[in-house]
């Protein structure tokens, strides 16, 4: 008797680790798989939105009208080429030479 309550006690304990066992991993898989959706869910979200507003910009006349009313108001004046610098220390060392160039002339003028 004594045998039978042993033997029925560790089957039903391994039936309940091994179902625990199948049921978390059943579990992990959904959690896997509705991460998934959510990622794909807030990909299209984002897409949604920007299109939206792609269509009530390109819909709405009234600020295209503002739009060229602004263009209309802006002075656009032409810059020299020299103004434009591909990089920072390209600016520094024109500075720079401005720097040196007016030191110069602050001595010539200071000997005269």
């Amino acid at each position: 008797m004594y045998k039978f309550k042993l033997c029925i006690s560790i089957i039903f304990f391994s039936l309940l680790l091994v179902g625990t066992s199948i049921i978390k991993n059943e579990t992990r898989d959904l959690e896997k798989k509705i991460d998934n959706l959510n990622e794909h869910i807030v990909l299209k979200e984002k897409d949604l939105n920007e299109t939206q507003l792609d269509f009530f910009y390109l819909t709405s006349p009234y600020v295209l009208e503002q739009r060229i009313q602004n263009l209309d108001m802006n002075i656009y004046t032409p810059m020299k080429h020299s103004n434009i610098f591909l990089s920072f220390l390209s600016f520094v060392e024109l500075q720079n030479k401005f720097v040196i160039q007016e030191i110069q002339n602050e001595k010539k003028i200071q000997k005269r």
